[in-house]
């Protein structure tokens, strides 16, 4: 078999095995309800749950589109912010001592517990969820483009310095394009991480009306001990971070895969 064969089947496999297991547990899944009679209220079927999402399709994706606003400003918030911190620790030892403590405080400080301050303090609503998206996916960031941009070949950092490079040329030519398999690795965390933090926001907000999120359809499905839609706003937000997920491994296949040894090495 040509290596070119290898590589298609080995991506079909990459697609049609997690859909197989996917499509097996929800037949599984949809037996084991129909068999015991478990009512829907209690733990919906598949077929439950496609009905509801076909009823209320349109509520879901409007709700969607509020969150998915939600998370991209604050991935795109933490992307930048997080990428100029690792930027500036990696020019200064010294910043990098006294500011890093502070950044691992925002990864292990509940975001649950912080997000009703925010909520309170950031009186624009929209705002404050995007202030709790971006915490949320921040760290991640900053930590692997600051370990990124500190892992450069020591020989070719010995060259540019002997030939007088000026640190923003360093920086530019030689830690950023090295940091690059680090930094798309810290977006596929994060972009994940804003999700969550969207939603857990939205949960803490309790907004509702037309620009409400997926999280208050869920509150409100699980007041009305409506299940079936409660699982169908959960299934669609797994669907959403699925996609986010996958949009970053395109990006990052399309920015390395023709010069980087990581992405050279998994297309052999």
């Amino acid at each position: 078999m040509s290596p070119k064969n290898i590589n298609n089947a080995e991506n079909a496999m990459r697609v049609g095995a997690p859909f197989a297991v996917g499509l097996v547990l929800l037949l599984l899944w949809q037996t084991l309800c129909t068999a015991y009679a478990v009512p829907s209220y209690l733990f919906p079927k598949p077929s439950d749950i496609s009905d509801s999402f076909g009823r209320e399709w349109h509520s879901l994706f409007a709700a969607l589109a509020t969150t998915m606003k939600i998370t991209l400003s604050g991935f795109i918030a933490a992307s930048v912010i997080g990428i100029l911190i690792a930027i500036i620790f990696v020019q200064s030892k010294v910043i990098e001592l006294a500011f890093f403590p502070y950044a691992v405080l925002l990864q292990v400080t509940p975001i649950a517990a912080v997000s009703p301050l925010i909520v309170i303090l950031v009186k624009n609503t929209t705002g404050a969820l995007i202030v709790v998206s971006t915490i949320v996916a921040l760290f991640p960031i900053i930590s692997n483009t600051t370990l990124g941009l500190r892992s450069v070949d020591p020989g070719l950092l010995n060259l540019f310095r002997a030939r007088r490079a000026s640190r923003l040329q360093i920086l530019l030519r030689l830690r950023i394009p090295s940091a690059l398999p680090y930094i798309f690795a810290g977006l596929r965390i994060s972009i994940g991480l804003a999700l969550i933090g969207a939603v857990v926001g939205e949960f803490v907000a309790g907004t509702g009306g037309r620009g409400s999120g997926l999280a208050y359809q869920i509150l409100q499905a699980g007041i009305q001990l409506d299940i079936p839609l409660m699982f169908a706003a959960l299934a669609l937000i797994s669907a959403a971070g699925i996609a986010m997920f996958t949009m970053m491994l395109v990006f990052t296949r399309m920015a390395l895969s023709h010069w980087h040894e990581s992405e050279l090495e998994a297309r052999r």
